[in-house]
Order: structure tokens, then sequence, then C-alpha cells
């Protein structure tokens, strides 16, 4: 007979495959006319998708999104009246997906619900995102931009260190 072990067991978690390398710029149908909607703990977020201003950048972030990379993950730095951070696996900031690519083009200013990359210093784009709690004028054009919150900015206020990203999925963008 079978007896319920007193042995902490492994749980292993079966993910799509992450790309080891930057992917590039993906196809326009891919990355165009698309946004992300980010099921958490404390409700849905939503923000669409800059292709035009910064294709690497959407494209690395479909990629990683779709593969399931984010599901699970957590918000790890949160900033009253600046940003929450996450989009690191290792939940402490520093994290990735093993491999960086260069900024792109900073051509917006940073507003409240503005989503753009973490970095480490120039040209050290990987997973890590930041989303704006406020307007952010004297932030310097260092982080590349690559959304915008169209849905869920009372979500993004209430995220604290340790919210979970339960799911997140590009699709087509709503009208």
């Amino acid at each position: 007979m079978q007896q319920p072990s007193d042995t902490p067991q492994e749980t292993t978690i079966e993910r799509p495959a992450v790309p080891v390398a930057p992917v590039g710029i993906l196809p326009a149908e891919r990355i165009e006319n698309r946004q992300v909607k980010i099921k958490t703990n404390k409700g849905e977020i939503v923000f669409e998708l800059f292709a035009e201003d910064a294709p690497k950048t959407v494209s690395n972030f479909v990629v990683l999104a779709e593969s399931g990379y984010y599901d699970g993950l957590t918000f790890h730095r949160v900033v009253p009246k600046f940003v929450i951070q996450g989009g690191d696996p290792i939940g402490n900031g520093t994290g990735g997906p093993g491999y960086k690519f260069e900024d792109e083009p900073v051509t917006r200013n940073y507003l409240a619900g503005t989503v753009a990359m973490a970095n480490s210093g120039p040209n050290t784009n990987g997973s890590q995102y930041f989303i704006c709690l406020e307007d952010q004028p004297t932030l310097p054009k260092n982080y590349t931009i690559f959304g915008q919150v169209t849905s869920g900015l009372d979500v993004v206020q209430s995220i604290g260190i340790g919210d979970i990203m339960e799911t997140v999925i590009v699709e087509p963008k709503q009208d």
C-alpha cells in the first residue's frame, strides 16, 4: 500500500521553449495592432503595443509572452509614485531570458501607464519591464517604450511586491 511521503517533492512546470537569443523583428502581422492582457491576482491590465516605435522590443515581448515565459512571475519591484516592475524569473531584479538586445529610440514621454523595458545600462534589454504609476517627465529616455496601458491602470496602482502575473496573453487590439 502506498503511503504519503514526508519528503518534499519537486514540482516541474512544463513551459514552451524560450528563445536563447533575441528574435529580431517578427512579421508585421504578429506585432502590429496587438495588445497584451496581463491577468494578475489583483485584476486585469491591458496595454497596446507600439510595434512601429519599437519593433524589436515588441517582437521580444510577444515571443516571451507566447512561450509562457511571464506566466506565474511576480512584480518584484514597486516604487510608489514611480513604477512597478516585473519579468524577472528569479524574482529579485537580477534575472532575464539569458540574452540581451539593443535599445530602440525613445520618441514618447514616460506617462502614467507607459510600459517600457527595464535595463542595467545601454543595450541590456531582456525580459524585465516596468509600468509608470505617474507621469515621469524627468526620467532619462534610456528605457525603450513599447506600450501604453489602455485598461486597468487602477490595477497597476494596486500592485504590490510579490503580486503575480498569472497569465500574459497577446491578442488583436480591441478598439
